[in-house]
């Protein structure tokens, strides 16, 4: 017999492991001419990072594609706080939607929660918010089902 180990029709069928490359991450389209919108997301060490969005993008693809820090754990599904956002502009705040319940419920767990609170998965880009600026706070609550496990 062989010392080499035999591959079974299982190992050889496993997909292996491979990553895209960040550019590849949240597809956004880039905007037409004469409608570029700005955002200018400014991170947890103060640093502010401005980008030309298209209509219709929202916050969490926008910070994801730009390789901005923001987890977004369930997807974008408006199903938790990590992708919390700071409008710094009253004015800008008001010219937006208003949370729906789904978001408003979400962002009670929000970390550093402000009267202008948003989650940035629910922010969509338009003409009205054209240079709008959002601060990140300093850190995020990720909720997890095992930290409701009894121990």
């Amino acid at each position: 017999m062989s010392d080499v180990p035999r591959i079974t029709a299982f190992a050889r069928s496993r997909r292996r492991f491979s990553s895209s490359p960040i550019q590849h991450h949240a597809h956004l389209t880039p905007p037409k001419p004469g409608e570029e919108r700005k955002v200018t997301f400014i991170d947890k060490e103060g640093d502010s990072h401005e980008f030309t969005v298209a209509d219709g993008d929202n916050l969490l693809d926008i910070a994801q594609a730009n390789d901005v820090e923001m987890e977004g754990a369930c997807g974008g599904s408006c199903a938790c706080s990590t992708c919390h956002v700071i409008v710094t502009d009253q004015d800008y705040y008001d010219k937006m939607e208003e949370p729906d319940d789904d978001e408003n419920d979400m962002l009670d767990l929000a970390f550093g929660l402000t009267e202008t609170s948003r989650l940035g998965c629910q922010v969509k880009m338009s003409k009205e918010l054209d240079g709008l600026v959002v601060k990140l706070p300093s850190m995020t609550r990720n909720m997890q089902a095992s930290d409701f496990e009894k121990k």
